[in-house]
């Protein structure tokens, strides 16, 4: 019996394809469950739509969490939104950030008779009253004049 090279090639592809879906399926429970592990009552957790938030009970049953984001503000959620413990890690500072600040301040700074700062255009999100320039007023002239 006489077997097909491509034959072969196709079966240890396809094992070789299982052998990783059932690895990645079982490192994926194993994340799960220690996720699960970690949150209880009282941890402050994220949920997958971007809340933070204190566990106050969690109701095994009926899979339902309630959480307080904000004192005296409670919310009740389904179990599965939870996404993970939250992590408060700040951001590196650089030394470029600084660098950066200081190439888009304003080289000169002008000022008006009232001490104020004069600019050519108005800052993002800056408020501009239009100014309102009085009419010149001609003095009346008596009709005999």
């Amino acid at each position: 019996m006489k077997f097909d090279p491509t034959l072969i090639l196709i079966a240890v592809a396809l094992a070789v394809f299982v052998f990783f879906q059932f690895r990645s399926s079982r490192k994926r429970a194993k994340e799960t469950a220690a996720r699960q592990a970690a949150i209880g009552v009282g941890v402050e957790i994220m949920t997958n739509y971007g809340l933070y938030g204190t566990i106050l009970s969690i109701d095994e049953d009926t899979n339902v969490a309630l959480i307080e984001t904000t004192p005296g503000t409670v919310l009740k959620i389904h179990r599965q939104t939870i996404l993970k413990v939250a992590d408060y890690a700040k951001p590196e500072e650089t030394d470029t950030d600084t660098d950066a600040i200081a190439e888009d301040e304003p080289a000169e700074i002008q000022l008006n008779e009232d001490n104020a700062i004069v600019a050519g255009e108005p800052e993002f999100g800056e408020r501009v009253e239009p100014e309102v320039k009085k009419p010149v007023r001609k003095p009346k002239t008596e009709p005999g004049e």
